[in-house]
This record gives C-alpha cells, sequence and structure tokens, in this order.
C-alpha cells in the first residue's frame, strides 16, 4: 500500500458568477489536466443572502455533467426539458446537460440565512458529448452513511466505498464522490484506487494529509527532512491535490476535520472550452454556440416590453428566449417563453 503524496495545496478564490452570487472557486477554467475527468469545483457557501439570492438564472450548457450537493439552504432548479425540483441540506442534484440544455439554479437560505453547498463539473467523453440531457435529484434520507469504529463518518454521495453504494450513477466520470468527517485528533487512512485523479476539499476543521508511505522523519535542518516531507496541513477552503497511490492518510486537528473526497477514472482527451459548454474541439465549439444562437432567434416574440403585476412602473425586455415557462409576480405565465431578462 502506497499513500498518495500530495501534489499541490491550493486555497480557493472568491469568484462572482451567475446574476451576481458570491462564491469561492477551488479550481476551473484554467488548465484541469491534474483533475481529468473533473472541471471545475465551486463551493457556494454564504451567510450574507444578498450576496447569493440572484441566483443563477437561466443559462445554456453542453458537453458536461454538474453535481450539486447542499449543506444548508435550497437550491431550486428548472430546465428546458421540463424537469424542476428543490433540493434542500443532505440532497443532490444530478444533471447532465449532453446535447444541450437550458436550465436555472435560484438558492435561498435557511432560517439563519445560510446557503451552503457545492458544485462538481465532470467532463462528458467524445463518445458521450451529445447523448440526451438528464437530470435526477436525490434526498438526504436516499445517501447512504458510515460511521467507522472510531468515529470516522462518511457520506457516499457518488460511487463504491466501503461496501455501499451512493445513489447518484451513470455518471460519465465514475466518480467516487465522499464527504468524510474524522474525529479530533484521530488519523485516518482511506482507500483510493490507483488509476484514478483524486483530491479532497476541507470545508471544516483542519488537518494534516500525510505526505509519504514511512513514518515522518525528525528534520535534521529548518528547512530539510530526512528521507520525506511534511505533512501538508489544511484548513477550511483548501484544495489538495494528490498525485499517485493507493491511500489517503489525512490527521485531524484538535476540532476534527471535514472534507470533500473526490476521484475519477482520467478521459484522457482534448478540451475545447468557453463558459458552460465544454467539447473536444474548437470547431465543436462554435458549432454548438451557433446552434444556441439560432435556437434563440428562433424563439424570439414580437413583444419586447410586459409590465409586471403588481410592480408600479416596471417592465421586463425580452432579450432572448428558451423553451420553458415564466411565472412573474401574479401568477401570470408568459406561455412556454422564459427571458433572459433586464429591467428598465
Amino acid at each position: 500500500m502506497s499513500i498518495r503524496p500530495v501534489k499541490r495545496l491550493i486555497k480557493s478564490k472568491p469568484t462572482l458568477e451567475g446574476a451576481g452570487v458570491h462564491l469561492r472557486r477551488a479550481f476551473g477554467f484554467g488548465n484541469t489536466k491534474e483533475f481529468d475527468p473533473f472541471l471545475l469545483l465551486d463551493d457556494f457557501r454564504n451567510d450574507v443572502p444578498e450576496d447569493y439570492l440572484a441566483g443563477f438564472p437561466w443559462h445554456p450548457h453542453r458537453g458536461i455533467e454538474t453535481i450539486t450537493y447542499v449543506l444548508a439552504g435550497t437550491v431550486q432548479h428548472g430546465d428546458s426539458i421540463g424537469h424542476s425540483g428543490v433540493i434542500g441540506a443532505g440532497d443532490v442534484q444530478w444533471m447532465t446537460a449532453g446535447s444541450g440544455i437550458i436550465h436555472q439554479e435560484m438558492p435561498k437560505g435557511d432560517q439563519a440565512g445560510r446557503m451552503h453547498g457545492f458544485q462538481l463539473w465532470g467532463n462528458l467523453p467524445a463518445s458521450l458529448k451529445m447523448t440526451a440531457p438528464r437530470y435526477q435529484e436525490v434526498k438526504a434520507g436516499e445517501v447512504p452513511e458510515i460511521t467507522d469504529d472510531d468515529g470516522t463518518h462518511v457520506r457516499v454521495v457518488c460511487g463504491n466505498f466501503w461496501g455501499k453504494t451512493g445513489p447518484v450513477d451513470g455518471v460519465a466520470a465514475d466518480p467516487i464522490y465522499l464527504d468524510v468527517s474524522v474525529s479530533p485528533g484521530k488519523r485516518k487512512t482511506l482507500p483510493v484506487e490507483t488509476t484514478r485523479h483524486a483530491f479532497a476539499y476541507v470545508f471544516a476543521g483542519s488537518g494534516k494529509f500525510c505526505n509519504a508511505s514511512g513514518p515522518l522523519a525528525v528534520p535534521t535542518e529548518a528547512i530539510k527532512w530526512l528521507d520525506t516531507t511534511p505533512p501538508v496541513e489544511a484548513d477550511n477552503r483548501s484544495l489538495i491535490l494528490f498525485d499517485r497511490g493507493d491511500e489517503v492518510t489525512v490527521q485531524a486537528g484538535d476540532d476534527g476535520i471535514r472534507f470533500l473526497l473526490v476521484s475519477g477514472k482520467p478521459l484522457e482527451e482534448p478540451v475545447a472550452w468557453y463558459g458552460p459548454i465544454v467539447m473536444n474541439t474548437q470547431e465543436q465549439l462554435r458549432q454548438a454556440f451557433t446552434e444556441l444562437k439560432k435556437a434563440r432567434s428562433s424563439r424570439r416574440r414580437s413583444v419586447s416590453r410586459i409590465p409586471i403585476p403588481g410592480g408600479v412602473g416596471l417592465w421586463i425586455t425580452l432579450a432572448a428566449v428558451v423553451p420553458a415557462p415564466l411565472v412573474l409576480p401574479g401568477s401570470t405565465t408568459l406561455g412556454r417563453t422564459v427571458a433572459l431578462i433586464r429591467f428598465s
């Protein structure tokens, strides 16, 4: 057995997304080869409603799958193929964009104003880029939970772990997605298949991820180690990217540690990526945006300005429309159109 060395520790960075949602991005929109088959991980934990309530209005996706995992608050989902739902604390939403889907995700905090969760993007292989879109909603009670003898607690969101199988299946990236809690002061080793790329993302407490198979040597000088490197200490909002090996070892800090442990089989395919669309070539990317533009043009309506019922002096201007219902205040529905809107 060999412990996976820590290749890199990264602090997630503040980012604005959607209609102005403040979140933290652990990785994404750069060279993601080391994370293959994963493309992006967003941490949207926030306790200030003004920073997230604008949400993620209608936007397109093609060529990817998204897995949204909520810890607190709710996220309301709707899409262009008729799916809608609300996920809350402990729930999981899985969406395969495939050949193309337009959807929205609108967060709402709990009674304390907390909106906590994560969204992971998985790439689709070339053979499945144009597969039919799908959607799955998993409630908290359907997610298996395991508690080991030493108190280590694991929620199995996806994949197989310690004899349990997560409820989210059929994801092309074949992820093993775990929510792991290790008790204060405890040392825990977790198996990870050697052929997978793997990372951890810490979101509570702190701990040290060990860097070598053998015990750590006593340092002979201030900056040198005898035969290994010291463990990498990680706290809240730290991403740990692992190198090859078949297990991960963590030493929990005084307050314990809770982290996502995610691994997947690399696709090793070229990536052409712009915004919410991920293909294999630039030509495919251009084609995707051409088709999106044509679809929007074909669904334009002659009405350009509509008064909002109950809104004094407020109008919306239809900028583009997509095939899903839009309900305005006062329960007015504009047929089967949704506008990418601006207020004027």
